[in-house]
């Protein structure tokens, strides 16, 4: 059976970050993801972690400069400098944090004529960071992300792309992370998808939409997919990276059968 890990960049928000954590524990997770925990020093996190009996399953690599409109620089030509520096910044964090999986965030281009370019780089930024990595016990993760609804311009939308970049790069580590709310916008077809892509998957993520909101509402069946998830023997951790419509603990009803959402 699969694990389930709360995003708690998204999740349990009501409650100040380093609080998150126990309210994690408290409702039944098992683990937790965080999109950027460079705002805080690695050692309270790992504390934060030990005391409520936590995984840290997944990070993502720092994506850039926001305001700028950077989200991540692996993929971008010129900054392969940048991404140097992210990633060995990712991999010590996880490093501390006993933590398996860093989504490599490709980044958003400058140009559509840089695309050519920005998927040679991104080859090689894998290639040269995979066997780092490794050496650490730690996967690469590429997330296809849609380019509809939430961040126009980036450079990896579709997961084929993903699984001929994985091909390429050829690193035992170098892995899919497969987020159904992109998925669904950018391909549908779920069932295939899983189904053809299943070998590549390190790491699953949830939500719905419209909205990017809890797997009880919304278009994406959920029950379904779970089941069909079991029944290709998937035993890794999906990620709850979703926002809730009004609170935390109410958007959880999903998560009953689960053993998650009560108090524990």
């Amino acid at each position: 059976m699969f694990k389930f890990a709360a995003n708690i960049s998204l999740l349990f928000t009501e409650n100040h970050f380093m609080e998150r954590f126990s309210k994690a524990a408290e409702y039944g997770f098992e683990g937790v993801e965080i999109l950027s925990p460079y705002e805080w020093p690695v050692k309270d996190i790992r504390t934060a972690l030990r005391e409520n009996s936590l995984n840290q399953v997944l990070i993502n690599s720092p994506p850039g400069n926001i305001e700028d409109g950077e989200r991540g620089r692996a993929a971008i030509p010129g900054m392969e400098g940048d991404f140097w520096a992210d990633i060995q910044k990712a991999i010590e964090y996880a490093s501390i944090l006993d933590c398996p999986q860093i989504h490599v965030m490709a980044g958003v281009l400058k140009s559509p004529d840089q695309r050519n370019a920005a998927r040679i780089t991104f080859i090689e930024n894998l290639k040269r960071a995979a066997p780092v990595a490794a050496k650490h016990g730690i996967r690469l993760l590429i997330e296809p992300i849609n380019d509809k609804k939430d961040i126009p311009g980036y450079f990896l939308t579709n997961i084929p792309a993903a699984r001929d970049i994985i091909s390429d790069v050829a690193e035992d580590n170098v892995q899919l992370q497969f987020d159904f709310y992109h998925a669904q916008i950018m391909h549908g077809d779920l069932t295939t998808l899983v189904q053809d892509h299943l070998d590549i998957t390190s790491h699953f993520q949830i939500s719905n939409l419209p909205g990017r909101c809890e797997p009880s509402r919304g278009e994406i069946n959920y029950p379904y997919l779970f089941n069909l998830l079991e029944s290709l023997n998937y035993s890794g951790w999906i990620g709850c990276e979703y926002r809730p419509t009004q609170n935390t603990l109410d958007s959880l009803v999903w998560a009953a059968p689960f053993g998650i959402g009560k108090h524990n």
